[in-house]
């Protein structure tokens, strides 16, 4: 059994042991349009892949721009069908990652644009695992790097299935067409590429710089605890600021202030963690709201903004511990 997470709270003042990345894992909050979030766990067997054929880009042909695609002219390929447009040269993209990417969709009889990200001006985030996102995309960007462009063509067998998607009116026998700018991709060895942010007092801890993937040192000074609330930066991002309503995805590390005991990491898990602000104690809240994406921080949670009297069972925290956390801030869902 996987090791859970232990600073969700929901509602407020109560705790529970939420399962790093649960169903909130893969959310674009894309409002009632139709996101290649899976429906269901399929059960399908891998596809064959081919080349073709594929419709037309006929505007919006550049990386970035939002395409304008063609009806499909005769019968779609009933495998699933896969061109590289524009080819990156970023990181390579590995099942299980969450990729940043915006798309377009539509079906491939009429040309209908069932969703599409450029409209929002938001990238959407998900993570490339079954059960996450319909198969079609898992196989069709597995392999492909950051800064291309990929056009494919998904039959129901890897799409919606035969019960289609009545909210985007796509029905059971529809084939889609996507157009994804694959933006970014982050794995359990992202970390935070900001700039360093000198740690000058001595009464707080200190957190390790090293941006290699692995788990950052914190240091914990043999002082008292802070007993109001602390963030800060230990690497500044350029990215866009974190409101108080957002989803981020994150690497986090938690030790306890008195004795410096790690009680909760996602490199021990080897797996980043998504959640919504609203969801998690008050002082992840407060902490990270207004950081910026790329960051790492440094946050010092008092007892009261934390667990209190009230620690997870089994978490190994004492009650009215001072908790101290090193997060990196990846994307902001």
């Amino acid at each position: 059994m996987r090791r859970r997470s232990l600073f969700i709270a929901v509602p407020a003042g109560l705790v529970t042991l939420a399962a790093c990345g649960d169903e909130d894992s893969g959310s674009s909050n894309a409002g009632d349009s139709a996101t290649p979030e899976a429906s269901a766990t399929s059960a399908a067997p891998a596809p064959k892949i081919v080349d073709g054929p594929l419709p037309a880009i006929t505007a919006g042909t550049k990386f970035g721009e939002k395409p304008t695609v063609a009806k499909g002219s005769g019968e779609p390929s009933k495998d699933l069908a896969v061109k590289t447009v524009i080819a990156g040269g970023g990181k390579a993209v590995a099942e299980n990652d969450f990729v940043s990417a915006d798309y377009l969709g539509q079906v491939w009889q009429s040309a209908k644009v069932f969703d599409n990200s450029y409209d929002r001006k938001t990238p959407l985030i998900i993570q490339l695992s079954q059960g996450s996102i319909i198969d079609g995309w898992r196989y069709a960007l597995t392999g492909k790097k950051t800064g291309s462009r990929v056009q494919f063509s998904v039959p129901p067998t890897w799409g919606y299935g035969e019960q289609g998607n009545e909210q985007a009116g796509i029905k059971g026998d529809d084939t889609l067409v996507f157009v994804v700018d694959v933006q970014d991709t982050f794995n359990a060895k992202s970390s935070a590429k900001g700039k360093k942010v000198p740690q000058d007092d001595a009464a707080l801890p200190e957190v390790g710089t090293d941006t290699d993937g692995k788990a950052p040192s914190i240091e914990v000074p043999k002082a008292d605890a802070p007993k109001k609330l602390v963030a800060e930066y230990v690497l500044e991002g350029d990215g866009a600021e974190v409101g108080a309503q957002d989803t981020v995805l994150v690497q986090y590390k938690g030790v306890v202030w008195d004795g410096g005991k790690e009680f909760d990491s996602t490199y021990g898990r080897k797996q980043l963690t998504s959640f919504s602000l609203q969801q998690v104690v008050k002082g992840w809240a407060q902490g990270l709201t207004g950081k910026k994406v790329g960051s790492r921080v440094l946050i010092v949670i008092p007892p009261d903004l934390g667990y209190g009297d009230n620690p997870p069972q089994g978490s190994g925290i004492e009650k009215d511990s001072t908790l101290v956390f090193s997060v990196d801030i990846l994307a902001k869902m």
